[in-house]
């Protein structure tokens, strides 16, 4: 396959693509790689359908991409650390049924992220993502003046809490030490994206506990209507899984909510995380 091949159809203004013409178990090469990252800075998210892969396969995938992160609490697909495994029914429910950006505990999130559907319920557990950009340029002028150098924290705990994570003494050894390596970090709360250059809003429910300019209630109130605000069904789009579909998206800008509908049906996903950049917010 080359380049050529690629088929990329938008599925809204705002965000999302569904991808064809490219077998990736097999790899990509050189040109199917950069025109996927072509598609990407446009939409955002690019869908595959019926794609299955494996997890070192899924790895050698997502080098293609940059370095590989490895999650410090999530249980990883065994002898493949960089794949996390994501498994979830009755006995362990799911954790990321809300709006987040994956690992903004981080002085440097992920660029992005390839998520393939492993074992699906009968019905339910779709993802949505929202697109920072499209929210960002939809709020008024002086919402954009005042936001524009703020700054906000992102905090490990607010997803990652013991009662949750550290429930045996193994995993109360492994939160502990994640605990202790990611201290809340301080993000802008309009970032430039580091490819394109576009403005967009980098506050997710998941990791934001505050805007650290601004008094306790002020924060409270800001992020209230930011969370609210990026969530408008107009920045998102609605994936609905079939087993062997895979998602790859741009974290820097976007946020996802994996919907909670299916239990106590059971729902595997595997997912590789992209090393990314330290964000800032540069004028236009």
């Amino acid at each position: 396959m080359n380049r050529s091949t690629l088929t990329i159809e938008a599925l809204g203004p705002a965000i999302g693509a569904r991808v064809g013409g490219v077998s990736l178990a097999d790899g990509v090469d050189d040109g199917q790689r950069d025109a996927l990252l072509a598609a990407l800075l446009k939409h955002h998210v690019l869908f595959f359908e019926g794609q299955p892969i494996g997890p070192q396969a899924q790895r050698a995938l997502a080098a293609r991409f940059g370095d590989l992160h490895i999650h410090p609490v999530y249980p990883q697909a065994p002898g493949v650390p960089e794949i996390i495994v994501l498994d979830t029914s009755h006995d362990n429910p799911p954790d990321n049924d809300n709006w987040h950006t994956d690992v903004t505990f981080l002085a440097a999130p992920a660029m992005g992220a390839i998520l393939s559907a492993q074992l699906l319920p009968p019905g339910g557990g779709d993802t949505l993502w929202a697109s920072g950009i499209a929210a960002w340029e939809a709020l008024s002028k002086p919402w954009r003046t005042m936001l524009a150098g703020l700054n906000a924290e992102h905090d490990f705990l607010k997803s990652f809490p013991a009662h949750r994570f550290a429930r045996t003494p193994e995993e109360k050894v492994r939160w502990e030490k994640a605990r202790s390596d990611h201290p809340p970090r301080l993000h802008p709360v309009v970032r430039t994206h580091p490819v394109s250059g576009r403005q967009g809003l980098f506050v997710n429910e998941g990791f934001t506990t505050r805007i650290v300019e601004l008094s306790a209630g002020e924060s409270d109130a800001v992020l209230r209507q930011l969370f609210a605000h990026g969530a408008r069904p107009e920045f998102t789009v609605r994936w609905r899984w079939k087993l062997g579909d895979v998602a790859f998206w741009d974290n820097r800008l976007t946020q996802h909510y994996a919907t909670a509908d299916y239990l106590p049906a059971r729902r595997v996903m595997h997912r590789a995380t992209i090393v990314g950049d330290v964000p800032f917010y540069r004028p236009d």
